[in-house]
């Protein structure tokens, strides 16, 4: 999963002629009825999706799958988007589809009425009841209307080990202030408070907007989107200048800069570092005695804590739903919608059973055993009522890659947060 949100930054957005091919292309396309499969088109490296997916044809979706085959095709992440738009412009979209890695590309093929309208489409079906409110709300702070089916849910917080705090007298931090005195007690102790990839740079970005939306609202990065606010405003500088002081104060340890994914997880995981942000992808890692040297009944989840005086709470949760997946309005029929119906009444339950992983549909079945953690996570989302995104969401490619490759320089000093703020802004000014 975490790979899926790295290369976000690798898609393309969708040109001016792109744009225009796309928003042309609304004549001559196949109707709903001569759909003859189920068909996806969807990142190779996507397998819980696709797994899930097949085993539904075979089970709870076996009459849909009779009906209408399911036939999935695989392409590598980064050839999505354009692969996408090739068929757009062709009028040859499958039926479903991954979305695309910037929420532009999307916007642009609703404009052209190439989206299926999945809230109406759900309403009308009698399924829409069985999707996460906290999901609902994910994909709408992102492409503006939920169009999308959310077959991954994840939220983001910070993991803890809970034997390190308890040995260190720490109680569980509720406020930011709380959160940097808890890391300068870790710190006294020889004890590295965070673990954080400074390679990849989102981890640390998710920092700062973590404060931002605590400081801020919920609605601060879209403010910034709206062009209705700045990042180089001092409200925000001061966000990015909190997680500087982070790394000033050692609180990373040595060398973030060069920590890639892997390094990071295994800190925490053997128990070198007391702390790690992450998204709740990392469930797989957590559950897996070989992975977690610690124990999974050693790892707690807290929101990133309250900042004093701010606008925001610590249950806004941060989430995302990996790579969605859109349907093809032009390739909608009834059997289409009894694939709909039949996944947004099941995957859910299966997809907890099966894989052990979240996603955007109510369990509404038989979920199996869930794993202590996991079910820490499903009954977080469930309570979540207000969903926020992460800091380069709303971003284009350039603003993307300028934020996460300057998040080490931040962190370690070499670049000021007033100046972090100011390549990223100038990048969205110019996108």
């Amino acid at each position: 999963m975490h790979q899926t949100l790295r290369t976000r930054r690798i898609a393309l957005l969708a040109t001016a002629t792109t744009a225009s091919l796309l928003l042309s292309a609304c004549g001559g396309s196949a109707s709903g009825g001569d759909v003859k499969a189920f068909t996806l088109t969807i990142n190779d490296d996507n397998h819980i999706v696709q797994q899930q997916l097949t085993a539904l044809g075979k089970g709870s979706c076996a009459s849909q799958n009779k009906a209408l085959p399911l036939k999935i095709q695989t392409l590598p992440i980064g050839n999505v988007d354009q692969k996408v738009q090739l068929l757009a412009g062709q009028n040859a979209l499958p039926v479903q589809f991954a979305a695309g890695g910037t929420p532009q590309l999307t916007k642009t093929l609703d404009e052209a009425g190439q989206i299926l309208d999945l809230e109406k489409t759900l309403k009308d079906l009698g399924v829409w009841n069985d999707i996460q409110p906290a999901a609902v709300q994910t994909v709408e702070n992102l492409y503006g209307k939920f169009n999308v089916m959310p077959y991954q849910f994840n939220i983001e917080g910070i993991w803890y080990n809970k034997k390190l705090f308890a040995d260190h007298d720490i109680t569980v931090p509720t406020t930011y202030d709380q959160l940097v005195a808890a890391a300068a007690k870790l710190k006294g102790a020889g004890v590295t408070p965070f673990s954080a990839d400074g390679k990849d740079g989102w981890p640390l970005t998710r920092l700062v907007s973590g404060y931002i939306y605590r400081a801020l609202g919920p609605d601060a990065l879209q403010a910034v989107a709206d062009g209705k606010a700045k990042l180089t405003d001092p409200a925000y500088v001061k966000a990015a200048q909190a997680i500087a002081d982070l790394g000033k104060a050692g609180y990373f340890g040595k060398g973030v800069g060069s920590i890639d994914y892997d390094t990071a997880a295994q800190q925490f995981l053997t128990g070198k570092a007391a702390m790690y942000y992450m998204g709740s992808w990392a469930l797989g890692d957590f559950n897996d005695p070989a992975k977690n040297k610690i124990g999974a009944d050693n790892v707690g989840f807290m929101p990133f804590p309250a900042v004093a005086g701010g606008k925001g709470s610590a249950d806004q949760i941060p989430a995302n739903v990996g790579l969605p997946v859109a349907v093809s309005a032009k390739s909608y029929d009834a059997k289409v919608g009894d694939w709909l119906s039949c996944i947004s009444k099941n995957y859910g339950a299966a997809s907890l059973k099966d894989q052990g992983t979240v996603s955007g549909f109510k369990p509404g079945g038989d979920t199996g055993t869930l794993p202590p953690l996991t079910q820490t996570v499903q009954d977080t989302i469930t309570r979540t009522k207000t969903s926020t995104l992460w800091f380069e969401a709303l971003f284009n490619t350039k603003a993307t890659e300028t934020s996460q490759t300057n998040a080490a320089p931040l962190v370690n000093g070499s670049l000021s947060a007033k100046d972090f703020m100011q390549k990223i802004q100038a990048d969205l000014d110019n996108g």
